[in-house]
């Protein structure tokens, strides 16, 4: 379960004050997976990265009863004069996992060969994600965010990372923003639309991607 309870998150663009959340209590229960819904801009990165810890809200606070992963894909945290084993060590001791068994993971799962031993900085974008799917896929949460990347690579690693994936998802949940209705339906059951600081939870995914299309076609 993840619950914020009177959360609110404002931010800076150019110089403007944007409300990203306001005032919300919502609950995220377990057990059925969510798309995150909302316009361009309407802040849907940043309330992931609220969920994963890596942002802090300005006023409220948010309960998660269960492990939660950082956004799947994200490159950001590597630290680039670390090759790309140490950068897995480093987050094998911060989640508490064996770390001999992450690396072995990874280092087969990514298929970076040598580079594996190289600094990060050194990594082309494909490698960066590559390393950062095989991380997130080696590590196992309750809960796994989705911002947008579901596979990387070529068309074969890109299917190798989707049944992994899957597989994943069978006894954890994901929180998925995606610009493709299709792609949320492949993954979740639930909905959540983010319209002007405001959350709604839809128990059926079909009614959220109905509201969220309201929404854009209210404004065109």
């Amino acid at each position: 379960m993840i619950r914020l309870e009177n959360a609110t998150k404002l931010v800076r663009m150019k110089g403007v004050r944007k409300t990203i959340i306001e005032n919300v209590t919502m609950t995220i229960p377990r057990g059925k997976s969510v798309g995150l819904l909302g316009r361009n801009g309407a802040g849907k990165s940043t309330l992931l990265q609220i969920i994963a810890g890596t942002l802090d809200l300005d006023n409220g606070r948010i309960v998660r009863k269960g492990k939660v992963s950082w956004p799947l894909g994200f490159q950001g945290s590597f630290q680039g004069n670390l090759s790309g084993e140490q950068n897995v060590r480093f987050v094998a001791r911060i989640y508490g996992v064996d770390t001999q068994e992450l690396v072995d993971y990874v280092a087969e799962f990514a298929e970076l060969g040598v580079f594996f031993q190289a600094p990060v900085r050194t990594y082309s974008s494909g490698m960066k994600a590559r390393l950062a799917f095989g991380v997130s896929m080696g590590v196992k949460f309750d809960y796994y965010l989705v911002d947008e990347i579901t596979a990387v690579g070529d068309t074969n690693f890109k299917r190798k990372s989707q049944q992994v994936f899957k597989e994943r998802l069978s006894d954890s949940d994901v929180v998925m923003v995606s610009h493709s209705p299709s792609t949320l339906r492949d993954y979740c059951q639930t909905g959540i639309v983010l319209e002007d600081g405001k959350l709604t939870y839809y128990d059926d995914l079909e009614e959220a991607i109905a509201a969220h299309e309201g929404n854009l076609r209210g404004r065109q």
